[in-house]
Order: C-alpha cells, then structure tokens, then sequence
C-alpha cells in the first residue's frame, strides 16, 4: 500500500544533506513544516518553509525546549487515515496530516563522549524522539527518515511510486527509527549510570551503532559485525586504518588483545599476539629492541599474529616489523617514514590509534550467555601495589623488575597462565591450559625452544623469573619452573597449600612473591 506524501516536518540537528532534501520535496510538491536552525538553513537555501510554530499557533519557548510538543505535530503523525474516529478529531481541531518526518537528535553521545554534566543534560533530546516513536508507530501511514544516509533512498523511493511511500519501505524506516532511539536512550542510560557510580543498574541496555559487516565470525560458516560503542578509549574500534585489507573478526579481537597488553608499559614496548594470546611481549630502551626481543621469544607462533606498540611507530622499527608475516600492525602514530615502508606491504592491515587507551581506568566487559549477559569491570589493577616476598630469600632488583612485567603480562595471558620472562622481555608463555603444571611445562618448552632458534645451548628459561595469573594449587607447578631455571617467582597466593608451596620454593632457592590479587582471564 503506498501513501502519498504531501506535507513533510524537517527538524534536525546533523544538516547534512538537508538542503538537498528539501529542495527535491519542494520540486516535487511538498510543504515543509521546519523549526528553528533547521528552518533558517533552509530558508538561506531558497526553500520555502512553514515554521512549526506558525503551524501550530504556538511559539517556541523556554530557549527552544519546547516546540514540536503539541497536538499539531503528534496529532499530524498519529492519526490514522483510515479511521473515522481520527479523521473527525482532526477537523474538529484543525489538524493536518505529516505524511514525512524527518529527524535527527541532539548529539548526545558526542558530549557524553567529554562534555561536562550541564552540557550533556542539554544533549538530551526530548521532542525528536517523541515526534519519531510516534511517526514510526503510525508507519502504517507515515515515513519517518532519521539518517540522512537514507535521504536519496527517499527520494528514489518517491520517483519509483509517484510522490507516495510503499508500506515495506516505511516499515524498514520504522525499525530503524526505534533502533536509533533505543540507542539514544541506552546511552543517556549508560551515562547517568556512570554519572552516579551505579555500575550494575536494575537494567541494562547496550548500544553500538554498526561500523562494518565482516565477512564472517571466527569461521567461515558464521555471520558477523563489528558495532562501535560511541565511547572514545583509543584502540581498535576508534583507529584509523591506513591501508591493508578489511579487518576480520579474529583481527578485530586480537587487535584490541595486543593493544590493551601494550597500553600497560611506561617504556618503549611492543606485544604480539596470535589467538588473544601474546607469544612475545617485551620492554626496551627503543621501539625496534623491544620488537626484536618480542619476536625473539617465539618466532613461530608470531607468523600471521598482531604486532602492537606503545610508541609512534618509527621507520627503523617498520623495516624490521616489515619483515615478519603480520596480520595487523597498530601504534598511537605512524609516522610517515614507517608508513613509507609499510606500503611495499599492501595486504598488512595498519592502524594509527591517535592515542593510548589508560591501562588503568575502568569501563564494562561484557560476555554472552545462552539466555543472558555477564558484566565485570575491566581488570585494571596495575601490578605494584602489595606485594610481599614469602620465601628466605628476598628478590633482586632485577628480579622485582621482571616479576612486575611478568605478572603484568599473564594478565592478558588465557588461564591458566604462567609467563617466564628476564630483562623485561618473555622468554616462554604458556596459556589456556587445563592444568596450571602443563601451562608451566609448555612455558618452560617455549623458552627452551626460543633459545635453540637464537642458537643458544642453554635454555633461556635459565636466569628467568615465573608469573602465575593464580596460585599454584600444589608445589608442582613451582618445581617445574625451578627445574627449568627460574630463580624467583611471582603469584598471588591464597592457596590452602601455601606453606608446602613455600617450602618448596625455599628448598630450591627461589625467591616468591605474593601479590594478593589475581588475574583470571577465560
């Protein structure tokens, strides 16, 4: 069923495309109805325009609060043509028909995004989204455009049907109307909750509004997207992509794995990461030292995995970076000599963050159930903070040292986890395992392995330190890393066999660390 549109209602904040519209409405016999800056920008462009307070009768007031919201607008949207009821409650009102809104809200959550609490309270659009629920409710009749990405749609869908709307047509508009508002909601919502420090609401909704649409999912047989959140923590979902091919699924979520690893480094750093999981990570004096021990602790998972750094990407490091088989390759900057040199690579994936995401601010994770959500708080406990050493022997210097970037590390390691590392660099990680001995076993393997590749006899578990993201359940764990040539160990303890644990580390003449705090990460 097709309805004709004869008089339209314009009312935005984003005027792009507005003039356009407009003038193509006009041509094609539309009266527009138009308040405020919108009115202005159209009368400025020669299109002939009611002001909805003349239309109404009744002025705006209160600074603009207070326009749409009457009986002439809302009734114009939800009248039903083909019922009796309304049509005589309409001439007894002096009512017309608005077959056409067009709306778009106040940007909210571009102030929420860094505006301070007046302005964002300004932000907050009342008569936009009542004027769309009720045109979107009534898509019987009326067409309701909240995009202007959607304005050549309208126009085109105008053309093919003589100046009327088909009823497919405005039912897809509608749903993407009480989506957009929906969304709006959600993020006034989200950000009273911060606002007032209520992280865990009676209710929750989550909005993002859909930045790609992938491929597929984490194979080839499942369908997927990626929606941004509005929020402005730098990463993966707010970088800019330089070059390289489309971002996959499993690019995205390892991407954002390395750059959230990286973020925790006050020095120079570089983590790569294959599967979320980082198979090197290390901290140097220079952006392209801290790459070349990264890499150096396992060359072979690093093949196709996700480089990631904490500095602006220099052209010294990108030759050398140029050289590994890489996914993705992100950094605050690139700068133009990196660029320069990463171009030769063109299906390598590169993306300039524009900043840092702070390791340590706050903010929800959020997972899937089959029927529901689990919501947390970002593990952003920075390593440092209550330690206490529980063997004979106290840590060195050196040793404290690399059982800080240790511990720092298995925080973004999959549990179980155990991470050996020595001159803040990892030598051996070992994650994801059932049984936290085998994650020590696979370590120490790694390690031994990374040493053979560099052409070293001896293992370069030797000398190193041992993170756990959890206690070590019985003395096992530790014995395989003393056996290897750990010398000192970081964990957090709370295990009911602490005092055999200890022992057994004093027996070997390892230093522990309690840290009393762990860091799960399924």
């Amino acid at each position: 069923m097709t309805e004709p549109i004869r008089r339209a209602l314009l009312s935005v904040s984003d005027k792009t495309g507005l003039a356009e519209l407009a003038t193509a409405l006009s041509g094609a016999g539309v009266e527009i109805l138009s308040t405020g800056g919108s009115a202005k920008a159209l009368i400025e462009a020669g299109v002939a325009v009611t002001e909805v307070a003349d239309h109404t009768g009744a002025p705006e007031i209160m600074d603009g609060r207070v326009k749409t919201l009457h009986p002439k607008i809302h009734g114009g949207l939800l009248a039903r043509r083909d019922n009796d009821s309304d049509r005589r409650a309409m001439d007894q009102h002096g009512i017309a028909p608005i077959d056409l809104l067009v709306v778009n809200l106040y940007p909210f959550e571009a102030a929420a995004a860094g505006a301070g609490y007046a302005a964002c309270i300004e932000n907050i659009d009342i008569g936009g989204p009542a004027m769309i629920r009720a045109a979107a409710k009534n898509h019987a009749h009326v067409t309701v455009v909240v995009d202007p990405e959607d304005y050549g749609r309208l126009v085109d869908e105008m053309t093919a049907n003589g100046g009327a709307t088909t009823l497919a047509f405005r039912k897809a508009l509608a749903a993407k109307a009480y989506r957009r508002t929906g969304a709006y909601d959600a993020a006034i919502g989200q950000w009273f909750a911060g606002e007032l420090d209520d992280g865990f609401p009676e209710r929750v909704v989550f909005a993002g509004e859909r930045a790609q649409v992938l491929r597929y999912g984490e194979n080839p047989h499942q369908n997927a997207a990626f929606y941004r959140d509005g929020s402005a923590r730098p990463g993966v979902a707010t970088a800019t992509q330089l070059q390289g091919k489309e971002l996959s699924f499993n690019n995205l979520n390892d991407t954002d794995a390395a750059y959230e690893l990286v973020a925790e480094f006050d020095g120079a750093a570089c983590a790569i990461v294959k599967h979320a999981n980082p198979c090197g990570v290390a901290v140097g004096d220079t952006l392209s030292g801290a790459y070349a021990r990264a890499l150096a602790s396992d060359t072979e998972s690093a093949f196709g995995g996700i480089i990631a750094f904490n500095r602006p990407l220099d052209g010294e490091t990108a030759e050398e970076a140029a050289k590994l088989f890489a996914e993705v390759i992100i950094a605050p900057a690139i700068e133009p000599a990196a660029a320069d040199v990463l171009a030769a690579r063109k299906n390598l994936r590169v993306l300039d963050a524009g900043g840092l995401p702070d390791a340590g601010s706050g903010g929800m994770i959020v997972r899937t159930l089959a029927g529901g959500y689990l919501l947390q708080g970002r593990d952003n406990a920075l390593t440092g903070g209550g330690l206490e050493t529980v063997t004979r022997r106290k840590p060195s210097e050196r040793e404290m040292a690399d059982l800080l970037f240790a511990f720092t590390v298995a925080k973004h390691v999959k549990s179980n986890a155990i991470v050996y590392a020595r001159d803040r660099a990892t030598v051996g990680v070992g994650a994801g395992q059932m049984s936290r001995v085998n994650s020590s076993r696979i370590a120490a393997w790694k390690a031994a392995d990374a040493a053979r590749t560099a052409g070293d006899e001896i293992s370069w578990a030797a000398g190193s330190v041992v993170a756990s993201d959890a206690f070590f359940p019985f003395a096992d764990g530790l014995l395989a890393a003393a056996e290897a040539g750990a010398t000192a160990v970081i964990q957090p303890g709370g295990s009911i066999r602490d005092d055999e644990v200890i022992a057994a580390a004093d027996d070997a003449g390892l230093a522990m660390v309690f840290t009393g705090m762990r860091h799960f990460r399924h």
